[in-house]
């Protein structure tokens, strides 16, 4: 498996676009399972130990996507490799405050160092399997699920509207309850 894992790293490199691949114009046939696992705190394993160079997950956050059947998938030009995630693929780990358009922003930085703006394209829902903690929509079928320090800065930047604990970001209301 380590030699898929060359292969998937080597062909990834060839695209030139390490940030925005583009997973949607590639539709290769399933190479089968890696034994990659994304563990619930977002922790990336490869054969029982973790990835621990911060690149190679980056790399492989990258071309990472859920497909219709609800499996994620490791997705280059040439090949496909079905992936267990345990809950989401990513955590978010800062929650940022900013302006744009005299509006309030908020920015969710991962924990691949990408930073996604909560909006209409990427809003907050609510996670029932920990607690109702809130998580992010992604492209490509991915989502982000807050850290504990995330979380509670969302939290204190929450008003009651509506009779709910809510947040707005790029014009939008997503509620926290």
């Amino acid at each position: 498996m380590a030699d898929a894992l060359d292969t998937l790293a080597s062909q990834v490199r060839k695209t030139r676009n390490f940030d925005n691949p583009p997973l949607e114009r590639w539709h290769p046939p399933l190479s089968g399972d890696i034994d990659i696992r994304i563990a619930a705190d977002g922790g990336w394993y490869h054969e029982g130990r973790i990835i621990a160079r911060e690149a190679i997950v980056r790399l492989f956050a990258s071309i990472l996507r859920r497909e219709e059947d609800g499996d994620y998938y490791l997705v280059t030009p040439g090949e496909k490799w079905r992936v267990q995630v345990e809950l989401h693929p990513l955590i978010v780990t800062e929650i940022n405050q900013r302006e744009e358009a005299n509006s309030p922003l908020l920015v969710a930085r991962l924990n691949t160092g990408r930073e996604v703006p909560i909006d209409r394209d990427h809003p907050l829902f609510l996670e029932p399997a920990v607690g109702d903690v809130a998580a992010i929509s992604l492209p490509h079928g991915l989502s982000a699920l807050l850290s504990r320090a995330a979380w509670y800065r969302l939290v204190e930047s929450a008003e009651e509207r509506e009779g709910r604990l809510q947040v707005t970001s790029a014009g939008e209301w997503f509620p926290l309850q």
